[in-house]
């Protein structure tokens, strides 16, 4: 029997389909990676794998905080939308106040139309206060509390002997904050605890 690998003419014999076969084992046996190669190829493709995978969970991360940015803002917007309104109608409720208080009880209680004035623009206050509830809009009155640099403005200082320093014993101006922000400082006078009230402050506090 004749040998096919020492006659190289008996491949030539073969027919078409077994010496393309040969072919293609002489290839693939022949001309491929080796071992150690084809793990480092294989170490190189795992290497950018994980660089594709962090580079897809950055771009997730990113796209998550856009997208909560973008419903803090729209959040905000429609929170804060009535603030600079908000802002000039403070004005009018300071004036409400100061007519309220304009008028004494017993000049209330001794005319009647007087009486029904002061309870028609009290009605107006509470109302306006009932409106500036429903949009977040809230009074801050600090009396007998301590100074918050936050939310006061202090205006001045009034000595007290048996008060800390820094507690609100005036508020001059009510402060107002619009859901967690500050609209309006309250503008106050705090204490003064420098030794015993003289006279002369005394007088000067009642003034």
């Amino acid at each position: 029997m004749t040998d096919p690998q020492a006659n190289p003419q008996a491949n030539n014999d073969l027919p078409e389909d077994q010496h393309d076969e040969q072919t293609d084992f002489a290839a693939e046996t022949g001309g491929g990676p080796t071992l150690e190669e084809a793990l480092k190829q294989i170490e190189v493709l795992g290497k950018e794998a994980l660089q594709s995978k962090d580079k897809m969970l950055r771009a997730l991360a990113d796209a998550e905080n856009t997208r909560r940015r973008a419903e803090r803002d729209r959040a905000d917007a429609s929170k804060f939308a009535v603030t600079g309104f908000a802002r000039d109608m403070l004005s009018v409720s300071d004036n409400l106040r100061r007519a309220l208080s304009a008028i004494p009880a017993e000049q209330r209680n001794n005319n009647e139309q007087l009486k029904t004035i002061y309870e028609g623009v009290e009605a107006t206050e509470r109302e306006l206060l009932r409106a500036f509830e429903k949009n977040g809009i809230v009074k801050v009155d600090p009396q007998g509390q301590k100074f918050d640099p936050n939310l006061h403005e202090v205006i001045f200082e009034i000595p007290s002997a048996d008060k800390e320093a820094g507690t609100v014993l005036q508020v001059v101006e009510s402060g107002y904050m619009i859901h967690e922000r500050l609209l309006r400082p309250a503008r106050v006078g705090v204490a003064k605890n420098d030794g015993p009230t003289t006279a002369g402050a005394k007088i000067d506090q009642e003034v």
